[in-house]
């Protein structure tokens, strides 16, 4: 039995609750949208790039660095004004003695959240405010989100409340693996 894997990586950032894809510099700014098919939601016309090593994927993840939006505040230079969602899809393909083909996918999306903010200690006013304001909705529901899925009473998930949860609903709930990691001052 032979076995052949695909990796392929995507960048993208939610800023204001659009989703913009960080690798594609001739549309920086175009909005995209999810879509749902079979086997979950997707980000069309999501730019994604086949890699061959580590340094291809690192590559990519430093372009896609650079294209995010960033603003000072009073708490912070450099803060971050998105959310950023750095997905590594890899699919395995082994054909059997039958001859008949046999597809796994796994999928890894690492996740940059903005902070939290207070306007009162970052000093937010006009596109800043804005901004603070949409990545606290979203936080706020990614926390619903999160302890509905651990109620189980709860008959309701809401995912589509926010496009952050949207894009990580399978990596939510189901049957994966979830691990926070939080820098916290």
């Amino acid at each position: 039995i032979e076995r052949q894997y695909l990796v392929r990586v995507s960048y993208l950032e939610i800023y204001n609750e659009e989703i913009r894809d960080l690798m594609n510099k001739k549309k920086a700014n175009q909005k995209l949208e999810l879509k749902d098919k079979d086997t979950g939601v997707y980000v069309k016309d999501l730019t994604t790039y086949v890699v061959k090593k580590p340094e291809d994927m690192l590559k990519v993840f430093e372009e896609g660095n650079l294209a995010r939006h960033v603003g000072a505040t009073n708490m912070n230079e450099h803060s971050s004004r998105s959310h950023s969602v750095f997905t590594i899809t890899v699919e395995s393909s082994e054909v059997d003695e039958n001859g008949e083909a046999h597809i796994k996918v796994g999928k890894l999306n690492i996740v940059d959240l903005a902070g939290s903010e207070r306007q009162s200690k970052t000093g937010a006013t006009g596109d800043l405010l804005k901004e603070a304001c949409k990545i606290n909705l979203s936080l706020s529901t990614l926390c619903h989100v999160i302890s509905s899925l651990t109620d189980p009473k709860c008959t309701y998930i809401p995912y589509r409340d926010s496009r952050l949860t949207r894009i990580l609903q399978d990596s939510l709930g189901g049957n994966t693996k979830t691990v926070m990691i939080a820098a916290m001052g």
